[in-house]
């Protein structure tokens, strides 16, 4: 027997859910050959995996890379935590399809998440054939809701007529022909917000099985206001439902999943094992009146005196404030925006003012929970548990001074909550972060180590694996994974970089 890779001496976690068992995988080309004994098997390229585990490359559910994928610290991010797939477009907003002017607003407005590309018009096919060869690690892609509402009706805030939903229903059309693996929206972003259940059920209907993806409505204590959303939409489309970054309190949200479930809604939902957000900063702090989706207008009423009353409103949220990306005003990257105000001889209010208006708006912040602490933790841990759970780190690596979602997510999965805290098993980590999600994105030769799919594989050491990254350095790499492989090609080897850019543009 001759392959062209044999990963030797490991235990295999198949994503099956199986207990890990002592086999050899073996890869021609881009597929695995075979999974078994393989004593006497020769290969170009042998990797001895004594004393680590072997499993399926990781699907980041919800990865905000759309821009950034092409930089190559960002794959090294990725494949250091065992992540070889991206699932892109989410959060209602990125960059397809659209005209000129389109691209041009989603770069804008959601700058300070998804990065920027200037190049409009781009279509679907276009966008994906970006990706495919050109970077290390495999990307899957996402209908945003809120850019192909752009794209048909502005920033106008107005429902949707038939001739609208028309147009939008014929971009979801073409897109899913170009290789989309569902349709996101982000209901507290723009335009996004101003959509009803019956407009978003419209657009799922052709996704024949693929999932709408949301960021729901509304989240914390008020999330059953975005879970019967999500119920009433699923009763209109038929569609499945997966709901983005559903953390806690679990009291609140672990009633509203199971009653989904019981009425028979086709429900998953993704996690980070953090307690703090990151997003654009005039989402956290401006008012509903205040239109984010066109700047010359906003940045008017941030500066006049009409909002003068808002901004005492906000005297607990300051402090939970870090500025992660501040393009003008680095200094203040890393600071809270308390004690950057104090650095500026200004009040809270009056420095996010200032920084609203010198970025024009792209300022985008690190934001802790209200409930963060012991209590929080707990809820964290009660919703990873959950079957339905998939992984996704909300990874964003924009600014000086990102989360550190982006880097260590998955490894802080695999260090903190399987082998300190025990709320998985390596089996079931690898179940809930690549069988699982892989099914769901219509992904249907990824996620297991089988004879015949692609061999996205991770070799990782369960005595070392961890993150490294913290609110302090966020950008700091993940320990435990070595050797990854992408399409049957190194990409890792050694914890570095091989140079090869293997990854595809994955389509259902």
């Amino acid at each position: 027997m001759s392959f062209d890779v044999v990963i030797s001496g490991g235990r295999v976690l198949d994503g099956t859910g199986a207990p890990p068992y002592r086999a050899d995988v073996a890869i021609t080309g881009e597929r695995i050959a075979a999974v078994g004994r393989l004593a006497g098997a020769a290969a170009e390229t042998v990797i001895d995996a004594t004393g680590r585990l072997v499993a399926p490359g990781f699907v980041d559910c919800h990865a905000h890379g759309d821009a950034a994928v092409f930089d190559p610290a960002v794959q090294r991010a990725a494949l250091r935590q065992g992540v070889t797939t991206f699932v892109l477009g989410q959060d209602g907003l990125s960059f397809a399809p659209g005209s000129a002017e389109t691209v041009a607003y989603v770069s804008r407005y959601f700058a300070a998440v998804n990065g920027a590309l200037t190049v409009g018009p781009l279509t679907v096919g276009e966008l994906l054939g970006g990706y495919d060869k050109a970077v290390a690690v495999n990307t899957a892609y996402l209908l945003p809701h809120g850019t192909i509402r752009y794209d048909v009706m502005g920033p106008s805030p107005e429902p949707a007529s038939r001739d609208d939903l028309a147009r939008m229903l014929r971009h979801v059309e073409r897109g899913l022909s170009e290789g989309a693996v569902g349709l996101s929206s982000g209901l507290e972003y723009l335009p996004g917000r101003y959509a009803s259940a019956e407009e978003l059920a419209a657009l799922c209907a052709p996704l024949g099985g693929l999932p709408y993806v949301t960021h729901m409505r509304a989240y914390g204590p008020r999330a059953g206001i975005g879970m019967a959303e999500v119920v009433d939409i699923a009763r209109r489309s038929g569609a499945a439902m997966h709901v983005s970054h559903l953390h806690g309190p679990a009291d609140v949200l672990l009633p509203l999943v199971e009653r989904a479930l019981g009425q028979d809604v086709d429900l998953t939902f993704d996690t980070y094992p953090y307690l703090r957000g990151n997003t654009i900063l005039a989402m956290v702090v401006l008012p509903p009146e205040v239109p984010g989706a066109e700047p010359g207008r906003a940045l008017e009423m941030i500066s006049s005196p009409e909002l003068d009353a808002w901004w005492p409103t906000l005297d607990d949220v300051w402090p939970r404030l870090t500025v992660s990306h501040a393009p003008g005003l680095e200094w203040a990257e890393g600071l809270t925006m308390v004690a950057a105000a104090e650095r500026a001889g200004a009040t809270p209010a009056e420095f996010c003012r200032r920084l609203l208006t010198e970025t024009r708006l792209e300022a985008g912040v690190v934001s802790a929970r209200p409930d963060e602490g012991p209590k929080g933790e707990e809820s964290v841990r009660r919703m990873l548990r959950h079957p339905s759970q998939t992984g996704g780190s909300d990874g964003i690596y924009v600014g000086g001074h990102p989360h550190p979602r982006g880097f260590g997510a998955f490894a802080r999965f695999l260090g903190r909550h399987v082998r300190e805290l025990g709320d998985w098993t390596w089996e079931q980590a690898v179940v809930h972060l690549a069988g699982h999600p892989a099914r769901r994105f219509g992904l249907a030769d990824r996620g297991l180590l089988r004879r015949g799919f692609a061999a996205d594989v991770v070799v990782f050491d369960p005595a070392t694996v961890g993150d490294r990254a913290t609110y302090e350095a966020p950008r700091t790499p993940a320990d435990g994974v070595d050797d990854v492989l992408v399409s049957g090609v190194p990409v890792l080897a050694g914890g570095e970089l091989t140079g090869a850019t293997p990854g595809r543009a994955l389509r259902p």
